[in-house]
């Protein structure tokens, strides 16, 4: 592990909560004009995942920074001028295209692992590749069928090899279609200048290190680590090198590293209210969501129905630089319907209220109805406030 020079900057856990807010993109005006492709570039991961309520996450992400952005545009804006690439980073993550060059350490990784969880049989890699050169881009099922039997984890060889090529970096998903992978070989998705594996482990790695540490703003080794879940190994190995610079935060109790840029400059500016996905980059990581706004952000909808606490898909409340409340909706017809909402007290119910109505505004709804409030003294002035604002 690398000497690390002493921390030369002390911050509060207030100025570290600020810093994390402004790297996201919650704190001062949005930059419209750069749009979705912006908050991606800025963000440099957005999560894909299956489940839909209002929207799917990488739709709610970038509207959780613009407001109101048209869905349909934003799948265009990732999708469209090769601007992007579907990988695997925190999660299955929409990534900026340039930074194809420098996942080649995880390309690598898979093309060396000894085990897989799938058998591969014999031929249907080379087949499936031919297929893709001929008739390409096509969707698993285009390609033969992505399953043997209704199971979901039960995968045919075209599916199997597909996405091992995927994982090799031979083959590209250019976008999602009714939310099957669209695949095709990565010698026509990718743009030449960027289509190479040329850089070594540890350029991929510095790379990834400075980029967490920029979405950041201010992070742990941890949290680091997790943006594009890299081993804390790897983390070490090149931090000292990333250009991110040592500071202690007050409360932490850890070694943390920041952004340069962001700590020449106070973040200042107005603050968002919304809703966030719980795939949103800026609570994705439990642990540190907990550090740095003190709020226990848990994902139930895999959770036993009757053990859930908050709701299948909880929705964290961001108002004035704080997590405030969480929702958990549902729409019926054009009514959002708020199945459970927690405040963190009564002054947050006219921010709960307007995160409420500009989401049930941006998914077409006219209505919102509350079904339960979980301290039921705070339903009222809830109530209050959705009618006012809907009037």
């Amino acid at each position: 592990m690398t000497t690390l020079p002493p921390p030369a900057t002390e911050l509060s856990a207030d100025e570290a909560r600020r810093l994390a807010l402004r790297a996201q993109g919650f704190l001062g005006a949005p930059d419209r004009r750069a749009g979705v492709r912006g908050v991606l570039r800025h963000l440099g991961a957005v999560q894909l995942d299956t489940i839909s309520v209002l929207a799917r996450s990488h739709e709610l992400v970038p509207y959780a920074r613009l407001g109101a952005v048209g869905r349909r545009p934003v799948d265009d804006a990732y999708w469209t001028d090769t601007h992007a690439f579907e990988y695997w980073s925190h999660a299955a993550c929409i990534l900026p295209i340039e930074e194809w060059p420098h996942f080649a350490f995880r390309r690598r990784a898979y093309r060396n692992r000894p085990h897989w969880n799938h058998h591969l049989p014999d031929g249907d890699y080379d087949r499936v590749v031919k297929q893709l050169r001929t008739e390409g881009p096509l969707t698993a099922t285009d390609l033969g069928g992505a399953k043997k039997t209704s199971e979901w984890w039960d995968w045919s060889g075209t599916k199997v090899a597909v996405e091992r090529a995927l994982m090799y970096g031979e083959v590209v998903c250019v976008e999602r279609r009714g939310w099957k992978r669209v695949y095709d070989l990565a010698e026509r998705a990718v743009p030449a200048a960027l289509l190479h594996d040329d850089l070594d482990d540890t350029e991929c790695l510095r790379r990834l290190v400075r980029l967490a540490g920029q979405s950041l703003g201010v992070g742990t080794r941890a949290d680091i680590a997790d943006y594009h879940r890299l081993k804390a190994e790897q983390v070490d190995a090149v931090i000292a090198d990333s250009g991110l610079v040592p500071v202690t935060v007050q409360g932490w109790g850890r070694p943390a590293w920041a952004d340069p840029a962001a700590l020449e400059t106070p973040p200042r500016g107005r603050h968002r209210t919304t809703l966030l996905s719980p795939f949103d980059s800026l609570v994705w990581e439990r642990a540190r969501t907990e550090r740095i706004f003190g709020f226990t952000h848990r994902l139930e909808a895999y959770v036993p129905k009757q053990k859930r606490v908050h709701g299948y898909f909880a929705m964290p409340v961001l108002a004035g630089g704080r997590l405030v409340g969480r929702v958990d909706p549902a729409r019926e017809g054009r009514t959002l319907v708020a199945k459970q909402v927690t405040l963190a007290g009564r002054k947050t119910a006219p921010a709960v209220a307007q995160a409420l109505v500009e989401a049930a505004s941006w998914v077409d709804c006219t209505d919102v109805r509350v079904e339960r409030v979980e301290t039921p003294e705070l339903r009222e002035p809830l109530t209050r406030e959705l009618a006012r604002l809907l009037a």
